[in-house]
């Protein structure tokens, strides 16, 4: 009730308000330039032409359209416009630009469709493959696999997303493609004040409210601090539906039952009515953000920054298309058994010094960020799984005589969780000369430096017959046979292999205590790498001023390193009194001490960029672009096929895999008409990508574990265009789209045992062949949707003594596939690689502005389409991550400025 009061109240002060400047309102392209708007008060009355837009993809200051590659830049007008400040808001207005994920801050970022099968959130920080897009704020990376950093845009300059290779200047991480976080800076000798507020509802869910206060203070002539604090708390709309959860003979461990594949009658039956509720996944975040910057002269400055933000996301925010079994659920709903939640936070202190040697830009940058994540989700449709009835149920033989339901075959609880707590630090080290940016020849060189590190312990507790289990922890050694961990086969040494031979020798462990009961199964690793660069680009006015040419390159090291241990309790079950696993039952297990493999590796090489840039008049650009991308390789946890596979003695999971590269050949244009009243960019390219990392697990066929592979070569081909145009003073006009066309040119090549590629087709399932784990030739990329495309019309003009707006905007996302994993299946039978059908979404705006005030009200997915974002079998159920239903809002901002 206080915050509806407190809107109220504003609204009153802006309808009584004397009237005075008119806010004007100037577009500068999508998809291209994705909407990037310019909105200020001092613009000339009647002025037509579109606002310029700077940006600094290559290391300098320069107008977008003179930069010759593809960005899309959404100013902070342009989010304000479109009402969007977290990732998940914005994705949707950038054609080529998908994300694959469970929730805010759970998401892979792919561009140009550059998406492969990737493996569960949970463990996907320490065995998932790293990202092939950075996500950078200001100067500092900041991605992880699996969990994007999800910056609340409060306070922003501008968002930034470079399309294509981008290793040159931003290293291995850049592989597709950059999104790009930048703040606004203190400003000098300037008083300046910002706030909005906000209040909407959801179709189906509960309200929402935010609100953000920006403040910038000089400090005498030579220096400013500027602050930014915000929350913003947005209702769910998920419903945890009641229901029951009771074994069937379907369950793919049904073996374990002892009981003919059918489920003792004693089997416990659980239900969720404790956790049963409406709109379950609300998220919060909160935050604050201060920069210091302080002139020494007209040359030298330094800018000095320090970012919290703290997001808590409950419950799940993909709902449940199908259970388990297969029966599909209603909309917006999950069967949920357990709480729910992901806590998100990180802190970031960059540094950055600019100044001048001569007549070279000298800059010094550097960052050390650090975010923690603690997430608990129910895991009990594990129960369904393959080895679950191991943990959870016990035979006449498997239990001690002395306990009184001896010779009685039984079911323990289903209930299942998994809880994962992530730690990763980036600190990075970058310095750059340039020159002059009106030479003739222009160059940039630069020197780099990041130390990235990923802790994560991740526990899965589904171990119900706890009384027939001893507990886990980490090893205290390692087994060898003949001085090695491994046999020849790439198997690890395990206690049981005969004459093997113990060594002491500690796993490095982030909890080196013994696991409670009920915890099965834990990964302990700590992952990183260090990745050492020179780096250098040049441009040669050919013809000053009309035809350039431009190299780049960077020759990169990377020291790859992963410690830790795997460890489970399948070797610590009590299974007669006679035989018992130690108390507690460490160096027992069939998996073990990572520490003792020697996980180190180094790449290095070249990666560069070329460009020739022709300006064909003052207001058209053509170019054509030739760049690599790269991404580093990493360590798979010792996995083992089983006797029941068809691979079984053919095939072992890799304990490594390489990094995967692109080249892209790129020709675009950009140009402006009719006195710069109208931009129409584009692109036409084509990207090859070869030895692509993929995410398998099949424990029936490839392993009890999700490893990573390099899985096979794929081409894509595609065009974007965008156009932006001012049809009158107040009528703007602006639309993006992209067209993709994605296909597996070389199948994943897995060696067998003696070293030769498996031919999966030899071997069959039930009688049914294996297919190649990447598909068939030809097949599409996963998460690339052949076409999306958004457009967007705004109306500004004067209502009496007010400056008012409407604003239409519409995207469509054509189908895609989750995944390119065409192996695996779901419980029944079913590929995961599922088809994601095409949606539309709808958005609309009104408002008006006076003075300081600005009040918008707008509504989100007018028509309440639920989109399929993401279908994924990763917690034993489809789960689909879908659109947030219809929201419609309220936005009140004030802003005040002065000397």
């Amino acid at each position: 009730m206080r915050l509806n009061s407190k809107i109220s109240t504003a609204v009153a002060a802006i309808l009584s308000a004397p009237a005075a400047t008119v806010w004007a309102s100037d577009l500068a392209s999508p998809a291209d330039q994705a909407t990037a708007t310019t909105a200020t008060s001092s613009q000339p009355t009647g002025q037509l032409e579109l606002a310029e837009v700077i940006v600094t993809a290559n290391r300098r200051e320069q107008n977008l359209q003179d930069v010759p590659i593809t960005i899309q830049a959404l100013t902070a007008e342009a989010l304000t416009q479109l009402n969007v400040t977290t990732f998940d808001d914005y994705v949707k207005y950038l054609p080529n630009v998908t994300a694959q994920g469970l929730g805010p801050g759970q998401s892979n970022v792919y561009m140009r469709g550059l998406s492969t099968a990737v493996g569960a959130l949970q463990g996907s920080g320490a065995v998932g493959a790293f990202t092939n897009v950075a996500i950078y704020l200001d100067e500092q990376s900041g991605q992880i696999p699996g969990r994007n950093l999800d910056i609340y845009a409060a306070d922003l300059e501008r968002i930034e997303v470079l399309e294509g290779p981008q290793g040159t200047l931003f290293g291995a991480g850049a592989e597709a493609g950059v999104v790009r976080y930048i703040t606004n800076k203190p400003k000098l000798g300037v008083t300046e004040a910002n706030f909005n507020a906000g209040y909407a509802t959801t179709a189906h869910g509960d309200p929402s409210s935010k609100i953000d206060a920006t403040i910038n203070l000089p400090l005498g002539d030579q220096a400013a601090v500027r602050a930014v604090i915000y929350n913003d708390s947005r209702g769910g709309y998920i419903n945890n539906i009641p229901g029951t959860f009771a074994r069937a003979a379907s369950d793919r461990g049904s073996p374990y039952f002892y009981n003919g594949g059918q489920p003792p009658p004693n089997s416990v039956v659980i239900n969720n009515f404790s956790q049963v509720g409406n709109a379950i996944n609300p998220v919060t975040y909160h935050g604050i953000r201060v920069e210091g910057l302080y002139k020494f002269n007209d040359d030298w400055n330094v800018l000095i920054t320090q970012s919290y933000q703290n997001m808590e996301a409950d419950g799940v925010f993909a709902e449940m298309a199908t259970d388990s079994l297969g029966n599909p659920q209603p909309d917006l709903s999950v069967q949920l058994y357990n709480p729910s939640y992901d806590k998100d936070r990180f802190e970031a202190t960059s540094w950055t010094l600019n100044g001048r040697l001569g007549d070279l830009k000298a800059i010094y940058t550097g960052g050390y960020l650090v975010r923690n994540v603690e997430q608990v989700q129910d895991y009990t449709n594990y129960s369904r799984g393959r080895y679950a009835d191991y943990y959870q149920c016990v035979s006449n033989n498997a239990i001690f005589t002395a306990n009184p339901a001896a010779g009685v075959p039984q079911c323990f609880s289903p209930s299942s969780t998994w809880r994962d707590m992530e730690r990763n630090t980036h600190q990075s080290h970058e310095f750059r000369l340039s020159t002059p940016d009106d030479w003739r020849a222009r160059g940039l060189v630069g020197l780099f430096y990041e130390n990235y590190e990923v802790d994560e312990q991740v526990d899965w507790f589904y171990e119900s017959a706890t009384q027939f289990f001893e507990p886990i922890g980490p090893p205290t050694g390692y087994y060898t046979l003949n001085g090695s961990p491994l046999l020849p086969n790439g198997h690890p040494v395990r206690y049981t292999t005969p004459g093997a031979v113990f060594v002491p020798g500690p796993a490095t462990a982030n909890n080196p205590n013994i696991r409670p009961p009920g915890d099965a199964f834990f990964d302990d690793l700590q992952r990183g790498y260090t990745q050492k660069a020179v780096f250098g680009s040049g441009d040669f006015d050919i013809v000053p001023h009309r035809l350039t040419v431009t190299f780049g390159t960077r020759y990169y090291q990377i020291d790859s390193t992963e410690i830790g241990s795997a460890v489970g309790s399948f070797g610590c079950k009590i299974f007669s009194a006679a035989s018992l696993p130690p108390d507690p039952c460490l160096n027992h297990s069939n998996f073990g001490n990572l520490n003792a493999l020697g996980f180190n590796k180094s790449y290095s090489g070249f990666r560069s960029r070329a460009n020739l840039t022709w300006k064909v008049t003052d207001d058209a650009m053509l170019y054509y672009t030739w760049s690599q991308g790269f991404r580093a390789g990493g360590f798979n946890r010792p996995n083992s096929v089983e006797t029941t596979s068809p691979l079984a003695g053919v095939f072992t999971p890799p304990t490594f895999f390489g990094p995967d590269t692109l080249t892209n050949n790129e020709v675009g244009w950009k140009t402006e008409w009719l006195d710069h009243r109208v931009q129409f960019n584009g692109a036409i390219y084509q990207e090859q990508w070869n030895g692509a990392q993929i995410s398998l697990f099949d424990p029936g066929v490839t392993g009890n574990l999700t490893f990573t592979a390099n899985g096979g070569d794929y081409r894509v081909r595609g065009v974007e265009m965008s156009v932006v145009a001012r049809v009158t003073q107040g009528l703007t006009v602006s639309a993006g789209a992209a067209w993709n066309q994605s296909e597996l040119t070389q199948g994943a090549t897995l060696l067998d045992n003696n070293g030769n590629p498996i031919d999966f087709s030899k071997y069959s399932v039930g009688g049914v062949p294996l297919v190649n784990p990447a598909g068939a030739i030809g097949s599409p990329l996963a998460g690339s949707p052949p076409f999306q495309g958004n457009l967007r019309i705004r109306y500004d003009f004067p209502l009496g003594n007010y400056a008012a707006f409407w604003q239409l905007a519409g995207t469509h996302q054509a189908h895609s596939y989750a995944s390119t994993d065409q192996l695996t299946k779901d419980l029944q039978g079913n590929s995961i690689a599922y088809d994601q059908p095409g949606f539309s979404t709808y958005d609309a705006s009104v408002g008006f502005s006076k003075d300081a005030w600005l009040v918008t009200f707008y509504g989100q997915n007018l028509t309440n389409v639920l989109g399929d974002l993401y279908t994924n079998y990763r917690q034993w159920y489809k789960a689909e991550t879908v659109s947030r239903p219809r929201t419609l809002g309220l936005n009140v901002s004030y802003k005040f400025s002065g000397k």
